[in-house]
């Protein structure tokens, strides 16, 4: 990403993300961005197809599927960002991130192929949004019902992955470790 982006300010988003904004605000978004996919990968590389199918409590995601829904949320939100910053002021549904994860698959799927899904979403959004100009990181839309600028779902998307690498952490008892330089 080429651009040098701030923290988006609180009316450029609805405050059910607020927490995703306050994870990575503070640090460069665009190197949190750049290295989340290897850290996703280190966090998972000693876990057999079979212990990724670990749940920590009945009815919660296996590590499978949140690895899934990674992927998922990673083009939801990117897919937003791109029509609002064309200036498409269409207002954009939201999803139902259980549905989607019972759908996708991923239990039945190689840990290493989501794993690898993930990184392919990610490398495409970096890649895109080092294309957006200041005006069109500006740009605001509506998602979900809500008012967002796409300065706010860079920073979302970071602060998701974040989030749930901190889950794998806390309640899946996974060693997240920082990444120091992205591959």
């Amino acid at each position: 990403m080429s651009l040098s982006l701030t923290p988006p300010a609180a009316d450029e988003y609805d405050a059910f993300y607020a927490g995703y904004v306050a994870t990575v605000s503070g640090r460069d978004v665009a190197a949190v961005l750049a290295m989340q996919a290897q850290q996703l990968r280190e966090t998972c590389r000693h876990l057999t197809d079979e212990q990724a199918l670990f749940r920590y409590a009945p009815g919660k995601w296996s590590i499978k599927q949140l690895v899934c829904h990674l992927a998922d949320a990673e083009r939801i939100f990117a897919y937003r960002a791109l029509r609002i910053s064309r200036g498409d002021t269409t207002p954009l549904p939201g999803f139902d991130e259980n549905t989607y994860a019972e759908a996708c698959g991923a239990d039945d799927r190689r840990l290493a192929d989501l794993l690898d899904e993930f990184d392919a979403a990610r490398a495409s959004t970096r890649a895109w949004f080092a294309s957006l100009t200041p005006k069109q990181v500006d740009q605001r839309g509506t998602a979900s019902g809500k008012p967002i600028s796409v300065r706010a779902l860079v920073y979302i998307m970071a602060g998701h992955v974040a989030h749930h690498l901190n889950i794998l952490q806390e309640r899946y008892g996974l060693v997240v470790t920082e990444v120091v330089e992205a591959r």
